[in-house]
């Protein structure tokens, strides 16, 4: 007997979305429901092989149900617009998979899945129902089996008409009378009140139909059910008639188009696949494992271990060169070392062994200079900036670098927590990378020439070429010279640090101890917590599951209940500063005395460069002790000097320009103290009136503002109430009139796109404004609002970094950036080059983009960081 497969997609996609985790793509796209749906639709075809298969969807209109009800569904919660997003998915997924689709305006899906039912019973055909939905089940037949899924998506329960009989002793047609009685709260269907599931189904299997309950209600025990089935007589068989689904919908089904068919699109698939990151379904595809095996081409690879073999390859290398590399010791800049180069030209992957080939040959590097000075040779690099510092150790400079491949995918999308190759291959090309790790390098440079041919091409689609090409690209070159020439560092000045700190913190200690009238441990959240709030009886903020919560959110609720509370903040600060960076400093420098920090160019989401190994732009400077670490940082040689070139409140002037606010634009333009004339604005009080609080209030809501603040938080910040900072920022708003018709145009773009721009146009997915849950979505709107302004300022650094190493270069100077801490860059200068060099500098800083406010640039000179701020 033949088989048909009908799907109640509706019913198993909201299934699924509730059943499962929340899952997303790397750029927001919901897709648990599909994920589970696309599993359950899987299965069924594996376990009942059937000959037809259909899905059936609900339409937006309404039904003839509506029409004559029109409470019928009413109070139903809204679908989330998470799960909203994923039914074209389903529906991309199912043509894909030559699956039919069913859908008509005034019907329910339950009324397709009804007529197409009866019509297949009638043709001879076994019908299968997979529903989570139990009103189905008065479909079930000898030959028409309801598949009810239970625990989500995976776990299910399969009805025919003796199977259903036996289970609830009345028959699939008379579910409808029993349904008609008591009536759905889900589908809002009245039933009779009073009436119960239990006295429902005992009323139909005594009397068999609702017509005859209602002809024999004299003989039906119990006055008030009596009464309620009297009262209530034509509501009980309007009730059984929207419960009842139609089983003639005029809608015509042709077998032959509705078959179960082989030849679905496999390249298609694979897309699908690969775009919504729904891996594990490759292998529940018939066919897809079969073409991923076919990726695995046999490749051209040749080794080179020997000097000879080496210098021949330089003769063979022509135009684009496709290259990956293995360092080794990458932890220490004095020690790391070229370990492998791949190497993949005109279709043939080079393996490069530098341990064998530098072995006594110190010619080697006269040869690898040569291929990286080629400027005939065009060379497209994964994640090039360590090869770039390796290469400067070797007094080599790489020369017609065209592109990278992982800063390129970062700026397509800034959220990915990995850019490695292989990634960027299984996204792009569609492709799983397998194999040992030898192999696995060869078949990815192999694959480097496709993933920057899509990658090139997706940056100009998206007017990135700026962006990329002036800012990104040149920064690798700036970046790899910083961590080259590191940061210098007096050792014995810091000794000194780490004995003043533990002195501090051992006076802090014995404060802390006096205070709470006993010693104990500040460091246990436990024993901290029973000091504060039992001993101390200060009032709990918050509780966890083992005690109170001692935070630091906590904390500064209780700053003004007790002064033991600000000396545990200090303490805390102090011992992070001394392990962090007093202790941790002393672990990573170098042998050249100095500390080579990396610089990470692909790892924050709003374009900022991040520090790491050690983390130089973090260094706390709230307490003088946290300064003090500054003094540990000195010129490179004697004699040079620290110049430190800081942008003035570069965001909020970013925010006037992108506003084009005339108010905050002449406040900028005539040099005034932006927050002091905010003051002045928001106060309402003359300029020279306005006190240091009134400015420190305008200071926080002028940043505040930047980063999308709400009054809720803004009143925390100032410690005033909601109601006072809702009217600090009416006031603000009605001052700076563009600013607010700004941020509020730029949330309704933004949710429109699902992406922020830059002035640059460097792009910054926020899915969370689509967000239902309204946490997610006010952090959505938080991110929306600051990200062009926080970008901007990320892109304005940058360029003016790569402009003044640019510069420094062509004018043959030997000063040089070092160090960058978001809107400040630190140099080391030669003491004949200062009034240059700063001269330069801030020509290069406050020219680097023509905005509708000046930038401003402060410098300071000093013979340590700490003087140089």
């Amino acid at each position: 007997m033949e088989r048909l497969l009908i799907l109640d997609t509706n019913s198993l996609l909201n299934r699924a979305f509730y059943a499962i985790p929340d899952l997303t793509t790397s750029e927001g796209i919901h897709t648990n429901a599909v994920y589970g749906f696309s599993n359950m639709l899987l299965k069924m075809k594996e376990e009942l092989k059937p000959d037809y298969i259909v899905a059936a969807f609900d339409r937006k209109a309404p039904t003839f149900r509506h029409l004559e009800y029109k409470d019928y569904k009413a109070g139903r919660k809204k679908m989330p617009e998470e799960l909203v997003e994923q039914f074209p998915i389903v529906k991309e997924l199912l043509k894909l998979l030559s699956i039919n689709i069913y859908e008509i305006d005034g019907f329910e899906a339950d009324d397709i899945i009804g007529s197409l039912a009866k019509f297949a019973e009638k043709n001879g055909i076994e019908v299968y129902i997979v529903t989570g939905d139990r009103d189905a089940l008065q479909l079930a037949s000898k030959n028409i089996n309801v598949v009810i899924t239970k625990k989500g998506v995976t776990e299910t329960a399969i009805y025919n008409e003796e199977k259903f009989i036996e289970e609830f002793g009345v028959t699939p047609t008379q579910f409808i009378d029993v349904k008609g009685l008591m009536g759905d709260k889900s589908d809002n269907i009245p039933g009779v009140p009073g009436v119960g599931e239990k006295t429902a189904y005992k009323l139909i299997q005594t009397y068999g139909s609702i017509e005859e309950v209602l002809n024999n209600i004299d003989s039906i025990a119990g006055k008030r059910i009596k009464e309620n089935l009297e009262n209530y007589k034509e509501q009980a068989i309007f009730s059984k008639k929207l419960a009842t689904i139609m089983i003639d919908v005029p809608i015509e089904f042709d077998l032959e188009e509705i078959k179960n068919k082989d030849n679905y699109d496999v390249d298609g698939l694979r897309k699908f696949i690969f775009k919504y990151q729904l891996k594990s379904l490759l292998k529940r595809i018939p066919d897809l494992e079969e073409e991923k095996n076919e990726i695995n081409e046999t490749i051209e690879t040749i080794e080179i271990n020997t000097y000879e073999s080496f210098v021949d390859l330089e003769n063979n290398l022509e135009e684009n060169c496709y290259i990956i590399y293995d360092v080794v010791n990458k932890e220490r800049y004095s020690k790391i070392e070229l370990e492998k180069l791949y190497i993949q030209n005109k279709n043939k992957v080079y393996l490069i062994n530098f341990k064998n080939i530098f072995e006594g040959n110190t010619s080697s590097v006269n040869v690898l200079k040569s291929i990286m000075e080629n400027e005939k040779l065009l060379k497209i690099i994964h994640d090039g900036k360590a090869l770039v510092t390796i290469l400067n150790k070797l007094k080599i400079k790489i020369k017609a670098f065209k592109f990278d491949t992982a800063i390129a995918a970062y700026l397509i999308d800034s959220a990915k927590t990995s850019y490695a190759l292989s990634t960027l291959i299984n996204e792009y090309l569609l492709e799983e990378m397998t194999g040992n790790e030898d192999e696995l390098k060869i078949r990815t440079c192999f694959k480097l020439n496709k993933v920057y041919e899509v990658l090139e091409k997706k940056i100009r689609e998206e007017n990135m070429e700026e962006l990329y090409y002036k800012i990104e690209h040149p920064l690798i070159f700036v970046l790899s010279s910083m961590e080259s020439i590191g940061f210098n560092v007096n050792e014995e000045k810091l000794n000194e640090l780490a004995i003043k700190f533990k002195e501090e913190i051992s006076k802090t200690e014995k404060e802390i101890f006096a205070l709470a009238e006993e010693e104990f441990n500040i460091n246990s959240p436990k024993q901290l917590g029973k000091i504060l709030f039992e001993k101390l009886d200060l009032p709990v903020i918050k509780k966890t599951k083992t005690g109170y919560s001692t935070n630091a959110e906590v904390l500064e609720k209780l700053q003004d209940k007790h002064e033991i509370i600000p000396k545990i903040t200090y303490y805390r600060q102090i011992t992070k500063l001394n392990s962090t960076y007093v202790e941790g400093l002393k672990n990573v420098i170098d042998e050249d005395g100095r500390i080579h920090s990396s610089f990470n160019q692909t790892v924050t989401t709003t374009g900022r460069l991040s520090s790491t190994e050690p983390n130089l732009q973090n260094i706390p400077i709230k307490y003088e002790m946290g300064r003090e670490i500054r003094k540990v940082f000195i010129p490179n040689e004697k004699g040079d000097f620290l110049l430190s070139c800081d942008y003035s409140q570069i965001e909020l002037r970013v925010l006037a320009h992108m506003a084009n606010d005339k108010n905050m634009i002449d406040g900028f333009k005539h040099h005034s103290d932006i927050h002091r004339k905010t003051a002045s604005e928001v106060f309402k009080v003359p300029i020279e009136d306005v006190t240091p609080l009134m400015r420190s209030r305008a200071k926080a809501v002028n940043f505040g503002i930047v980063y999308g603040i709400s009054d809720f938080s803004l009143a925390q910040d100032l410690n005033i109430t909601k109601k006072e900072a809702g009217q600090y920022m009416d006031i603000y708003f009605d001052r700076y009139p563009k600013i607010k018709e700004y941020l509020d145009n730029t949330i309704k773009e933004v949710k429109e796109k699902g992406y922020a721009l830059t002035i640059l146009n460097r792009r910054r997915a926020i899915p969370e404004l689509k967000s239902s849950n309204k946490i997610v979505k006010a952090l959505g709107e938080r991110l929306a609002m600051n990200a062009p302004i926080q970008g901007s300022a990320a892109d304005i650094i940058k360029l003016a970094m790569v402009n003044v190493y640019k510069k420094i270069e062509e004018m043959n100077l030997k000063s040089r950036i070092i160090l960058q801490v978001h809107d400040e860059l630190i140099l080391n200068v030669k003491r004949d080059e200062l009034e240059s060099i700063k001269a330069l500098v801030k020509e290069e800083m406050e020219n680097v983009l023509e905005l509708r406010v000046p930038l401003e640039v402060d410098t300071n000179v000093g013979e340590t960081w700490y003087d140089a701020k």
